[in-house]
């Protein structure tokens, strides 16, 4: 800790809050058309453009990396620490209360979609290193704030990075939880189109790593025998609003939007929907179908039907089938898991199409990224264990999790922060927030951990 550096951040407090609420104001969802300098949208393009003119601010160096991703750059020295945030977001969704770009701060809380997740700390790395500039602290390491504009689909931003760009020495993102993150499992994204005659229609989500808050479907029974089979599902708190419709009844299931790593936080409405059909007097092709997905899938989280479930030191499998999309043709659904390091995620992509094969299942989409784990006795990990102890007077081990960060982008990197133990600001939920005390703790936190690992 240093005072100085203390200071600065205290007396930039509302400067840093409102920089924060401009850059969530940005609606930064990836966002076709594509256009020159904007690959991922004109408003994702914006969120970059205004995080660099903030770096440049403070006198800061700047590149833009053709739009995939800045760069923010202070010191001298022939290593370099990488600082990697990320300035896109998933999909609103439903079920604000506060606007999800309208940066309102209410209860002592900033609300909108990426204060948490990752714009409040991308930009409160900006404010950290501006704080380490003006106490004047000489560095024997260079310091480069990455920030990516892709991290929420496909990571195009860091594979661009790493095309056109310098590697840096050891890097953190704060993009997870304190007091540091040395393992993060592998992740397995998986679309797959079946193809089905069927008379039943199902869709809902809107990405494979976000849990699915709310399901549209169709079914060609009665309203009344829809009704009389309620009950399980309303039992599991899912709020469901039913319509007659010519042929059948349309119904409306709404869960909870939740991160896809963290499917426990969330309500499935996809799941839901399956266990409802399951119960229906349908028939043919559309009992078949509704009895092979509910037997899949069931309320599972942890690929326990798929007979996949496992655990090891890095964590438990976890599984979120997040979006699904079912017409005359057929139906393609979009599954994320994220699995123990020690498992081959060719098992999962296996175990997945064996039990959609009656329905010549072709994968049409697969990401698949490698676990990542960094040794705890490293200098990386070790000086940012000793960074949260210093400044909480806690000395903690570091964690495993499902979540994937920039850490596993770059060979020598981890997460670090920032959200606290107990402390949660419901990531790719409705009502997103970050806490403006927990803001402030974040800057100072980047910043310890930039002396730490930068300074002489």
């Amino acid at each position: 800790m240093n005072n100085a550096i203390d200071n600065y951040i205290m007396a930039h407090k509302d400067e840093l809050i409102e920089s924060v609420r401009e850059s969530v104001r940005f609606p930064s969802v990836e966002a076709a058309p594509a256009g020159e300098g904007a690959p991922f949208g004109a408003a994702v393009r914006d969120a970059l453009e205004h995080a660099l003119k903030l770096g440049e601010s403070f006198g800061f160096k700047t590149t833009n990396l053709d739009g995939y991703a800045g760069c923010i750059d202070f010191g001298e020295g022939d290593e370099m620490l990488g600082v990697i945030g990320h300035l896109d977001v998933v999909p609103e969704g439903e079920g604000w209360i506060h606007p999800p770009y309208a940066a309102e701060i209410a209860d002592g809380k900033i609300f909108g979609r990426g204060t948490m997740d990752d714009k409040g700390p991308a930009i409160a790395s900006i404010y950290a290193l501006a704080a380490v500039k003006a106490a004047g602290i000489p560095l024997r390491r260079r310091v480069r704030i990455i920030l990516g504009t892709n991290e929420e689909t496909g990571w195009g931003c860091m594979n661009h990075y790493r095309e056109v760009a310098e590697i840096p020495t050891l890097s953190f993102s704060p993009d997870a939880d304190y007091p540091v993150v040395n393992s993060e499992k592998g992740i397995c994204h998986i679309t797959v189109k079946c193809a089905a005659k069927t008379n039943v229609r199902i869709n809902g989500g809107t990405r494979a790593n976000v849990v699915c808050g709310k399901a549209k479907v169709f079914v060609p029974v009665d309203i009344i025998e829809v009704e009389n089979k309620l009950s399980p599902i309303l039992a599991k708190d899912f709020e469901v609003a039913l319509t007659a419709v010519p042929g059948g009844t349309d119904i409306l299931i709404t869960g909870l939007d939740a991160h896809g790593s963290m499917p426990e936080m969330g309500k499935n409405a996809m799941q839901a929907a399956f266990a409802l059909l399951n119960t229906l007097p349908l028939e043919g092709e559309d009992r078949k179908v509704i009895e092979l997905l509910h037997n899949t899938f069931k309320y599972d989280m942890h690929g326990e039907s798929l007979g996949i479930d496992c655990e090891d030191a890095s964590g438990r499998l976890s599984m979120n089938p997040g979006v699904i999309s079912w017409d005359d043709e057929g139906f393609e659904i979009s599954v994320d898991f994220r699995c123990p390091i020690s498992l081959d995620m060719g098992k999962v992509r296996d175990a997945l199409m064996t039990a959609l094969k009656d329905y010549a299942p072709v994968i049409t989409h697969e990401k698949i990224q490698d676990g990542h784990y960094i040794p705890a006795d490293s200098e990386l990990v070790s000086k940012l264990l000793d960074v949260y102890a210093q400044r909480t007077g806690k000395r903690e081990e570091p964690l495993a999790i499902g979540g994937g960060t920039y850490a596993r982008a770059f060979p020598n990197a981890v997460a670090f922060g920032c959200e606290q133990p107990g402390i949660s600001g419901p990531v790719h939920m409705p009502n997103e927030f970050i806490g403006i005390d927990e803001l402030i703790f974040n800057a100072l936190m980047i910043a310890d951990a930039i002396v730490a690992l930068a300074a002489k």
